[in-house]
């Protein structure tokens, strides 16, 4: 089966409503959060990566070689977990949700080109070749104990977000969504006060 055309093939809407903090530009992705907040989620903290003309190179991320992919996602999330009010999300189970219609292309191409070339690969590659990995790694450097759910657009993951939330499954839900630039947001379920008159 031929991942690569499945994967081209997948395309989500896009609703007209986003979170627009930061000057949004071509290079930024960005959630579409209309669904969210019809599903009754509210956004706590959100993050970008890039922020700014700083946000060069991420910060390197142990285990994770070859590629800017994970240590990306690894950076969002961490300033979108970082930005969450203070004692929200204390003794919460928060789900991480990531959203990547291509994945870690670097990586894939770098163990394409090593197969191609009968070299060898390491098993880090094997380890980071999905988002999971990534995702686990972000679970556990925050201590968030919700599931780990990897998906390829957006809107499915903020519909994952909204049923792990309604069930019950998870309080809160870090939704992040890389392809080459990355934007987070951290949603849980509206309170009284969050709603708009």
């Amino acid at each position: 089966m031929d991942h690569a055309a499945v994967v081209s093939t997948v395309a989500a809407p896009q609703p007209p409503a986003v979170i627009a903090v930061a000057p949004v530009t071509d290079t930024v992705a960005v959630i579409p959060v209309a669904p969210a907040t019809e599903a009754g989620l509210a956004v706590v903290a959100e993050a970008r990566w890039p922020e700014s003309e700083r946000d060069q190179t991420p910060p390197a991320l142990p285990g994770f070689i070859v590629s800017s992919f994970s240590p990306i996602a690894a950076e969002t999330a961490a300033r979108c977990l970082s930005r969450r009010p203070t004692g929200s999300g204390d003794g919460s189970a928060t789900a991480v949700i990531i959203a990547s219609a291509r994945g870690d292309l670097e990586s894939a191409a770098h163990v394409a080109e090593a197969v191609d070339s009968s070299g060898t690969l390491g098993p880090l590659l094997f380890f980071q070749s999905v988002p999971n990995a990534v995702a686990g790694h972000i679970a556990a450097r925050w201590n968030l104990t919700g599931p780990v759910v990897c998906v390829a657009d957006r809107a499915s993951a903020l519909e994952a977000a909204a049923l792990l939330i309604e069930d019950g499954d998870a309080d809160e839900a870090l939704v992040l969504h890389i392809d080459g630039a990355a934007h987070a947001v951290l949603l849980r379920a509206e309170s009284p006060g969050d709603q708009q008159p």
